[in-house]
């Protein structure tokens, strides 16, 4: 006979739902231009959330936690940490660990996105970032703090000839999202041939470019839009033909039957389908989702 343990109330607990996770191109404006950082506090679904700010990859870290401390507590969060971790030592320190913890939502600053991968690479402080993360803690990051999201990230490369094998430099990054590239500062430094040259050597990754005043948010299966600027997605992965494998470093690549899509706010995509999603169809595919999750 078979027999079903049953369930007691004790043991019903509600699986906690991974925060959300946002990429923004950089450069935005604090003062200003402030409606993505709204929206990453308003992500967190709290009226005052907590604010966690790492400074790491950038070389002015006072003046840069300065201004998004400002620019927080203007738009209502209730208290911004400075989570000044600057060495690898840090990155175990507890007292770190415990302002990440506390986070409702965690902040990575622009700068040099190695800096990051380097200190916070097999750490205390990232593991805890993970841990928060899958509990609800919305993980957002802007320039060097977006483009580390990735598994695979893009490190250097140059945006005016950056179609040539070998030419675009990549690593691992922090792995918080599967099967994209991140690239920031994209329309305003002409990093298209960045990410032409990423997608012919690596064509299953979806690249994204940020413009600077745009944003992403990484939800499930869909890539949503946001802020005023501009979103470009390159897409290989349905390419024709390269001659990269022929070619020796250095040497220019031809790549074709790529896809580009230009998103702005209240779009999305689709990465199991590999389509643009226009508002209302973004509209039901995240109802879809929420339904999905509860």
């Amino acid at each position: 006979m078979n027999m079903t343990t049953p369930v007691s109330k004790k043991d019903a607990r509600p699986f906690a739902k991974p925060g959300a996770l946002v990429a923004i191109g950089g450069a935005e404006d604090k003062t200003n231009s402030v409606a993505i950082l709204a929206h990453v506090l308003e992500l967190s679904g709290k009226d005052a959330p907590i604010v966690g700010v790492i400074t790491t990859a950038s070389s002015i870290p006072g003046e840069v936690f300065d201004g998004y401390n400002d620019a927080f507590l203007a738009k209502g969060a209730s208290e911004v940490l400075d989570i000044r971790i600057r060495e690898r030592k840090d990155a175990h320190d507890a007292k770190f660990i415990d302002m990440i913890r506390a986070s409702d939502v965690l902040f990575i600053s622009g700068g040099d996105q190695m800096r990051l991968t380097n200190i916070f690479g097999a750490s205390d402080a990232l593991d805890a970032i993970r841990e928060r993360h899958e509990e609800g803690m919305v993980v957002a990051g802007t320039s060097a703090g977006a483009a580390c999201q990735s598994a695979t990230m893009v490190y250097g490369g140059p945006a005016d000839d950056a179609l040539r094998k070998g030419a675009v430099k990549m690593s691992a990054g922090f792995g918080f999202v599967e099967g994209v590239i991140i690239d920031t500062h994209f329309l305003e430094r002409g990093r298209f041939s960045r990410l032409m040259e990423v997608g012919a050597t690596n064509p299953e990754y979806l690249g994204v470019g940020l413009g600077e005043d745009a944003a992403v948010q990484f939800d499930g299966d869909l890539i949503r839009a946001f802020g005023p600027g501009h979103v470009i997605l390159v897409d290989s992965s349905e390419i024709t033909g390269s001659n990269v494998f022929d070619l020796a470093d250095g040497e220019p690549v031809t790549v074709h039957g790529v896809k580009m899509h230009a998103l702005v706010e209240g779009y999305g995509y689709s990465l199991r389908d590999r389509r643009v999603l226009g508002p209302h169809e973004l509209e039901a595919e995240s109802l879809e989702l929420k339904i999905a999750n509860t």
